[in-house]
């Protein structure tokens, strides 16, 4: 089989693709599209900080009622990322992201208008649906979208955007409860609560709207024999040879089922492919670490420790700056320095400030239930922010970047279905136990998390594969490499 091309617009030649600087700027606008996904991920998951005491006030919930509908996203992440892959291979990867747009749109609504705590949670769930789908579809899109030079800067616009909802998140609860006076009070007949879900409302139709103008995934159209319009999306984004990329796309979709299952990713590894193991791991760690204690608990572990609330505050303000600092710093560096050192040099760094919170909170006298850090809460400051940073310029982007590139085009979708799950599912777990933890001891909690973060430092050594600059029709031979590895 060969696809006659085209004659390309700009250079009259057949296949040729265009001046490398404009299709560069076309791809770089199309990948961001794909990442407000992220940054709908991000938005979503914090918002509900800022109505969380409102509405347990309003509500009448217990604490451990209010816990579960903080909670309850989480959930949904994990059933949104689990079936995202299948829909995708199914339907398409636009298809995916406007249904993750409906989703938010929803949600947004159901939340800001929402009767009671139960139905409250149902539209939580809906929401942690389109976050789940969103993780899945970001990186699998960028990955199959973006020449191979490109591929690592473009996948870590997914974790910016996610860093960035995360921060406008937090700036418009400040902003309506600094408009209103309190997230309880009520302001143009809504509770101020409840504008802060239906904010969520502008990006998530602007999404949908501008996921209709994207075109859809080369790979995805290869293996449902749109050659036509492949060839078309390859040379305005990939250039090159596009007959001949388009027959090894073809190569490695050979075998695929025409049905989306599971069974693409089986293996003797007790019964998943050990790269799919891999990237499952990868998740994990990226959890287990401790990541979003920082996040969804730091202004009460700042205040318990002895800062003030407006201290705690401005910390997490401070803390959600540097992420989206350091996320740029990973977009600079990971085509340049590669994956594996990146993991290598942020699972270390993790390591120390984790192990160094860890010793502190151990030393430290407890005095009413607490500890009391002292003359060393400054010290325990700095590590903290160390450690986020060491994150986000590491795991942070990495692993959605490893996730989108590592695997095959036959079970991409399905792979990373699998391993967002089971990152959902290990961020659900490390938000549910740091409360447990703590109440046994600070240093027990961060204790645990220098554990995982060491154990991290050895999977990378043992089980990563560099995947810089290898194109994605090559990474069947990277996986090949994995067939006896046991993670």
């Amino acid at each position: 089989m060969s696809v006659t091309p085209s004659r390309d617009p700009v250079r009259g030649q057949p296949g040729a693709g265009g001046p490398e600087g404009p299709r560069t700027i076309r791809t770089v606008l199309v990948a961001a599209t794909a990442a407000l996904a992220g940054f709908l991920f991000g938005f979503d998951t914090a918002v509900i900080n800022g109505a969380v005491r409102a509405i347990g006030e309003q509500f009448e919930a217990s604490g451990l009622v209010l816990g579960f509908s903080v909670a309850s996203a989480l959930i949904g992440c994990a059933i949104g990322a689990w079936n995202a892959g299948r829909i995708a291979d199914r339907y398409g990867r636009i298809r995916v992201m406007l249904i993750a747009s409906a989703l938010f749109v929803i949600s947004a609504l159901g939340c800001g208008l929402a009767f009671s705590l139960y139905d409250l949670v149902l539209w939580r769930v809906v929401g942690g649906l389109g976050v789940g789908a969103a993780s899945v579809i970001a990186p699998a899109y960028i990955a199959e979208i973006a020449p191979a030079h490109l591929r690592g800067r473009l996948g870590s616009l997914q974790q910016m955007a996610i860093v960035v909802g995360i921060f406008v998140a937090l700036l418009s609860n400040y902003s309506l409860v600094a408009f209103s006076g309190g997230a309880a009070n009520v302001m143009f007949g809504l509770e101020t609560w409840r504008w802060m879900f239906l904010a969520e409302l502008v990006p998530a139709l602007l999404y949908g709207a501008l996921a209709l103008t994207i075109p859809e995934s080369p790979r995805f159209l290869v293996a449902k024999q749109d050659f036509k319009q492949a060839a078309e999306v390859l040379r305005r984004f990939v250039g090159g040879d596009v007959n001949a990329k388009i027959e090894q796309i073809r190569k490695t979709l050979a075998g695929k089922p025409e049905r989306p299952s599971l069974k693409v990713i089986r293996g003797a590894a007790v019964g998943l492919a050990p790269i799919v193991w891999v990237g499952i791991f990868l998740s994990v760690f990226q959890q287990f670490t401790g990541i979003n204690v920082i996040f969804y608990y730091s202004t009460v572990l700042w205040q318990a420790v002895g800062f003030t609330e407006q201290h705690a505050l401005a910390i997490t303000v401070i803390t959600s700056v540097t992420n989206i600092v350091t996320t740029i710093g990973a977009i600079l560096l990971i085509d340049k320095i590669g994956r594996k050192p990146l993991l290598l040099i942020g699972a270390t760094g993790q390591f120390v400030c984790l192990g160094t919170l860890a010793v502190l909170f151990g030393m430290a006298p407890v005095v009413d239930g607490v500890p009391d850090l002292g003359a060393t809460a400054p010290i325990a400051l700095i590590a903290a922010n160390l450690f986020v940073v060491f994150f986000g310029i590491s795991w942070g982007p990495v692993v959605w970047v490893m996730l989108g590139e590592m695997f095959d085009n036959k079970i991409r979708a399905m792979a990373i279905s699998v391993a967002a799950a089971a990152q959902w599912a290990a961020n659900f777990i490390i938000s549910m136990t740091f409360p447990a933890l703590a109440d046994i001891g600070l240093a027990v909690a961060y204790g645990f998390y220098t554990l995982c973060a060491f154990l991290a430092i050895i999977f990378v050594v043992k089980f990563i594969r560099e995947t810089k600059g290898v194109e994605l029709e090559d990474m069947d031979k990277l996986e090949a490499t994995y067939a006896h590895a046991k993670p």
